[in-house]
């Protein structure tokens, strides 16, 4: 038997000093002189106030109107926001969008090519645009925010085509998603109360009970004609609109054949390994019988509906795959880590009521808001593909409710992997492209030979959340189903999707919880399903960061010549913390790997989806504590998320993932060229886009695993020279793991 070595939690060293952190190297000269850019931009400004003037008064609230920016792409860093520039024109930024443009000159030679840049929302009175478009001109070079002119690529108004999302449906008459800017004006109430006179006057009535207002965006239905919507199209505030998606399809359960038969089951005797433990399942309910007990509960919002069959056999199978993972013919039911809450948020109206989908939505954030739980699974939302350009309600709202780290929730990414990808359809659903949440897609066995199973939908996410979907786990194929209970509780029933990866992954979590107790955060835990992943040679697209582990002592042993680290806590803006990478005293042998994953919570800006988070970290690597540049206090830097040490803004952002929620790489080293090493972590702020002060903490969590394949006893030589800095995690209740 081999002995248990559990891995170890660390407190970095808070930094009262700065820390150098190697920045990009700044864009100067800029790529336009001061009379080019003035001289480019005025006709810009005069098109815009001519076309403003054609609008119905009524779609411009208290007489604002709304423009588009196109950035020049070397000046997307929010140390860059032309905030003296807007501010001196009387436009106020309200929110942005990734855009692509071809610039006409660059910083330095380089052929013409389009690339990724920030387009901002920009909102002013009409008759202030018509102002800065005759005043633009007779601009000299000392006027104020003159010297940010050319950070500016174009402007214009904003055009129905930006606001109408492409609609599937033949229908004339149909049910729109509208969303709105909620900020811009002195009064931003008006803006709804002018949008509800305005769609008045079409014969439109928004349904503003159903609305939900999250960062500066309000999202509400609205039944309209089609061919309203380009009169629709003419408000000032409206952001976007689509047609309303409705419920992504439940994968019915596979015909009985060959290894897909069904079997009987029966439940374990006593309680959850840890009764007190809950996790939280939205679905489509389960037995009201009490069969369930006393492992799961059912809980039903007052004014719902009555239950659909359908909806109870997949709420059922997400239920017990939370509970009890992929059930085996022969094999004993193994004790739940913890118990369930079952909310039933589906009813008969589910699928022909239009409405329904924000009615689920409205019955998920009323249960999180009113209380905390540490552990939610998601497997239904919109059947909708993400999109770049926006944020859909679903995400925007369950990122705010889980922003503050405190809740570990998966959600499925969805079963339309069989789609055509260049479109788009294949993409992760909403609202699966959340930041804080962790997205899960399925593999295709629980064999050494896996790969992504072909329904379940790809990556990428957006940007920041490119690395979609976060993890994999087993979500079963026709070859070899997910057996999960089926309402009666007696029978185990094959079935496949992501709506079971997803609740067996968030199962994994909840036995690293059950094991060692609040001791772990979630976010640490979160952290830990991605760190020991199991990856391949397909891209990120396919499996994210890999697939979770098959069972927990691959995640809470360390084995002979590895040693982990869990550091965990909070960060203030602006702060630096020093962690240490732990290697033992004296000299190694060999080559030696360190793995490392950092996670972090962070308050979103909705209205905002390319700068989405408000919260990055710019980490530094120093490997070796000797090697140092003359007259400098500290090591020298290595690159180890970065693809080099002077990466510039939009690297950071596409290759680094500098405002990305998690952070993962592994490298390798000759063990000479390792001494004392560190990683320093800046945490940093915004919003939309802009630098920002006075910004909340952020709860974080970093593991850190080194291997020395030539060092068996690594784990113990570490805990002997760090005895003083990192200390054993001690299992709270004991659970069956292999040695």
């Amino acid at each position: 038997m081999a002995v248990r070595q559990n891995f170890l939690l660390g407190y970095g060293e808070r930094l009262t000093a700065p820390v150098k952190i190697e920045k990009g190297m700044e864009p100067s000269p800029p790529p336009y002189s001061f009379n080019e850019a003035r001289d480019r931009l005025a006709p810009h400004f005069l098109a815009t106030a001519a076309q403003f003037e054609e609008l119905p008064p009524a779609a411009c609230p208290d007489n604002y109107a709304v423009a588009l920016v196109t950035l020049h792409p070397e000046y997307t860093a929010k140390s860059y926001f032309p905030s003296n520039l807007l501010r001196e024109a009387r436009l106020e930024a309200i929110g942005s969008r990734p855009g692509k443009v071809k610039p006409e000159k660059w910083k330095k030679k380089r052929s013409p090519e389009e690339v990724e840049t920030t387009q901002l929302y920009v909102a002013a009175r009409r008759d202030e645009f018509a102002a800065i478009a005759s005043q633009l001109p007779r601009w000299s070079a000392s006027h104020g925010g003159a010297d940010q002119l050319f950070e500016l690529e174009t402007l214009r108004a904003v055009q129905a085509d930006d606001r109408i999302l492409p609609i599937v449906s033949k229908s004339k008459e149909l049910l729109l998603e509208v969303v709105l800017h909620t900020s811009g004006i002195p009064n931003p109430d008006h803006i709804l109360e002018a949008f509800e006179a305005y769609a008045k006057s079409l014969n439109l009535k928004p349904d503003l009970d159903r609305r939900f207002e999250v960062g500066g965006l309000c999202f509400l239905p609205m039944p309209a004609s089609r061919s309203a919507i380009p009169k629709i199209s003419q408000f000032a505030f409206l952001r976007a609109t689509r047609e309303m998606p409705g419920l992504r399809p439940l994968r019915p359960v596979l015909r009985s054949s060959g290894k897909s038969k069904p079997f009987s089951i029966t439940l374990p005797a006593g309680r959850a390994l840890d009764p007190q433990l809950r996790a939280a399942v939205f679905d489509g309910g389960i037995p009201d019988d009490g069969g369930f007990a006393p492992f799961a509960e059912l809980h039903e919002p007052a004014g719902i509906g009555e239950p659909v069959e359908e909806y109870l056999d997949h709420g059922t199978a997400v239920t017990s795959a939370l509970l009890f993972g992929p059930l085996e013919k022969d094999v004993a039911v193994s004790r739940p880590y913890g118990g369930v809450d079952h909310f039933r948020v589906l009813d008969g109206a589910t699928e022909d009521d239009p409405y329904e989908l924000y009615d689920a939505l409205a019955r998920i954030r009323d249960v999180l808001q009113s209380r905390k739980y540490p552990f939610v699974n998601l497997s239904i939302g919109p059947a909708l593909p993400i999109e770049d350009h926006e944020v859909h309600a679903w995400t925007a709202v369950l990122d705010d409710l889980i922003s503050d780290g405190e809740t570990l929730a998966t959600i499925a990414v969805g079963n339309n992997g069989e789609s055509d990808w260049a479109s788009g359809n294949a993409r992760v659903q909403v609202p699966s492209d959340s930041v804080n949440s962790l997205a899960v897609g399925a593999t295709n066995t629980r064999g050494a030979e896996w790969k992504r199973a072909s329904y379940s939908c790809i990556g990428p996410g957006r940007s920041p959340g490119l690395i979609k979907p976060d993890v994999v786990a087993f979500g079963g194929i026709d070859g070899e189903p997910f057996f999960a209970l089926d309402r009666s509780l007696r029978v185990a029933v094959p079935q496949t999707g992501t709506s079971f990866a997803s609740p067996y992954a968030l199962r994994m979590g909840m036995g690293i919880r059950a094991h060692f107790g609040t001791l772990l955060s979630t976010l640490a835990i979160k952290a830990l399903l991605v760190h020991c992943s199991e990856t391949q040679e397909v891209s990120a697209a396919e499996i994210g960061w890999g697939r979770i582990p098959q069972s927990l002592d691959e995640i809470v042993i360390c084995p002979d010549g590895l040693a982990r680290v869990v550091y965990q806590g909070d960060l203030t803006p602006a702060q630096y913390l020093r962690t240490s990478i732990p290697l033992p005293a004296g000299k190694l042998d060999g080559n030696v790997s360190i793995t490392a994953t950092f996670c972090f919570a962070s308050e979103t800006d909705p209205q905002d989806p390319s700068n989405y988070t408000r919260g990055g970290l710019d980490i530094t690597f120093r490997p070796h504590i000797d090697k140092r540049d003359e007259d400098k206090t500290h090591a020298k830097s290595k690159s180890f998320f970065r693809r080099t040490d002077y990466d510039k803004e939009a690297e950071l952002r596409h290759d680094a993932h500098k405002w990305e929620t998690t952070l993962h790489r592994r490298h390798t080293f000759r063990a000479t060229s390792l001494k004392e090493p560190l990683f320093d972590v800046h945490y940093q702020t915004r919003q939309a886009g802009q630098s920002v002060r006075g910004s909340e903490k952020i709860r974080f969590a970093l593991i850190i695993t080194v291997e020395a394949p030539k060092v068996r006893d690594l784990y113990d030589r570490v805990v002997q020279r760090y005895r003083t800095q990192l200390e054993p995690l001690r299992p709270i209740i004991e659970i069956p793991i292999r040695t």
